[in-house]
């Protein structure tokens, strides 16, 4: 009898505490969810929210209509808009970036009779920034050894014009119009120019079309273009996807001169000294100087970049 009892005592312990933790749990629950939504409200009452993306009506890429009725054509178009517009940090400095260096770029592409989109290319390539691929691809238009040498540009451990960026600009343009001529149509030269011509007629011979949008490409090339697209369309109209910047905020090329030199260079750190910069800034602006001197046995003549007085603060 004293045992049951004992045992009746101690269930009903375990019950009253059985109770109590529950109690406790779903307080913790309610005001859980009022966090949530109070934090909810808050974002939507301060303007933060996330949408889907309304495609621009007769989407274009270099003149040439891409076509958004094919709902699997669409699909990629849509993903390369969501990706590149709530990839806010990195938008914002494509813009910023854009603004330097595109002035540079489209005289360039103009002269050689290439549509102006084609400074989006260079966009997807590099973001504007003097990269190296895994592969050796260097520069804003991430251009490979051989063939940077086979278009006239010096590339050695002292110089690689690779970096030079009108000259770059103007290799890329040879290999686009070569790539237009083969092809015939700018969409498949800008896809040609990231996979290669070869890989680009294997798949055409293979899977037997003559459209880029017709082919099934692997992951890179395959959603190149529509990166160009849509990089092309949230810098042209940043508002329109939720971006607010200003002028101000922009980079703005520095002013420089330019001075020729036809003979060795024992120290850029010297050098620049002359000018009233230092060795930093000298190669900021001549990235394509590859070394601390320039040896230049030959008295080839190069034309350096030097920023106007007072543009940076030296030692200050």
């Amino acid at each position: 009898m004293k045992i049951l009892k004992n045992i009746l005592m101690l269930v009903g312990v375990v019950f009253v505490i059985s109770t109590l933790v529950f109690a406790i749990q779903d307080q913790v629950d309610d005001d859980t969810v009022t966090v949530t939504a109070d934090v909810k409200d808050k974002n939507v009452a301060e303007g933060y929210s996330i949408s889907a993306i309304t495609i621009p009506e007769n989407l274009n890429f270099a003149g040439e209509m891409v076509p958004v009725n094919d709902p699997e054509v669409m699909e990629r178009v849509d993903r390369e808009f969501l990706v590149n517009t709530y990839w806010q940090s990195n938008a914002l400095l494509l813009m910023k970036r854009a603004h330097r260096y595109f002035p540079v770029i489209e005289p360039i592409l103009a002269k050689n009779g290439i549509p102006d989109d084609f400074k989006y290319l260079a966009v997807a390539e590099s973001g504007l920034d003097n990269v190296v691929s895994r592969a050796g691809a260097t520069g804003f238009w991430q251009i490979m050894k051989p063939t940077g040498k086979q278009y006239g540009l010096e590339i050695n451990k002292n110089v690689d014009e690779r970096y030079h960026l009108e000259k770059s600009t103007e290799v890329a343009c040879k290999y686009l119009n070569k790539y237009k001529k083969k092809y015939g149509n700018w969409t498949l030269a800008a896809a040609a120019y990231n996979a290669g011509t070869g890989s680009i007629d294997k798949y055409l011979g293979i899977q037997q079309v003559d459209d880029y949008y017709d082919l099934l490409l692997g992951q890179e090339t395959g959603r190149y273009v529509f990166r160009i697209m849509a990089i092309k369309e949230i810098l042209s109209h940043p508002e329109k996807y939720g971006f607010e910047i200003e002028k101000e905020d922009l980079y703005s090329a520095v002013p420089t001169f330019k001075v020729e030199v036809d003979k060795p260079v024992l120290s850029f750190a010297n050098f620049a000294q002359e000018y009233e910069i230092n060795y930093k800034i000298l190669k900021r602006h001549n990235p394509w100087l590859r070394e601390a001197h320039l040896n230049n046995q030959s008295n080839k003549k190069y034309t350096i970049e030097i920023p106007n007085k007072g543009c940076y603060s030296i030692g200050e």
